[in-house]
């Protein structure tokens, strides 16, 4: 248990991918993620008309089950760096994996159609959309993309984690 806790190898090395599951820079990649999600929210809720389109609905809903998501694993990787007693179960990595490379693929999808929603009204008319409220539909996009592409990132390391255990 010990050796679990340590996180040494049967030969004593330290074993730790970076950016895996219980690393100082999962914790990074996970603050990050909790920043851009939080911001992409932020931005697409400072306006009261998102719920007018689905794709900015879905948007919503998405960076709102990456939120706790994040939140919940920021949490166990800040424990982990500093309490430095976190011993990796295969189960354990499997479910965070399946989780990150879930919620990538929903993020990205979510992203690419907020982001062509918003190209799309802002050819069409002025009218549909001020260009001061699309320009805060595309803020809110680019940071659901950084979003994206660090949950997948997340999940691509846990992956290459997953068969050492």
């Amino acid at each position: 248990m010990l050796r679990a806790c340590l996180g040494l190898n049967y030969h004593g090395r330290m074993e730790e991918l970076p950016g895996a599951f219980g690393s100082s820079a999962s914790l990074a990649l996970r603050l990050g993620q909790t920043v851009f999600s939080t911001a992409s929210l932020l931005f697409m809720c400072l306006d009261v008309d998102f719920y007018g389109y689905t794709a900015f609905c879905y948007l919503v809903t998405v960076m709102g089950l990456v939120i706790p998501w994040s939140i919940t694993l920021l949490v166990v990787d800040a424990y982990s760096v500093f309490i430095k007693c976190l011993p990796l179960q295969r189960r354990l990595v499997l479910i965070v994996f399946l989780g990150d490379m879930i919620l990538s693929y929903l993020s990205l999808a979510a992203a690419c159609s907020t982001a062509s929603v918003t190209d799309l009204l802002l050819d069409a008319d002025r009218s549909y959309c001020p260009p001061k409220l699309c320009g805060r539909y595309q803020l809110s996009a680019a940071m659901a993309f950084l979003s994206w592409f660090l949950s997948s990132a997340s999940s691509l390391f846990n992956f290459w984690l997953f068969p050492s255990l």
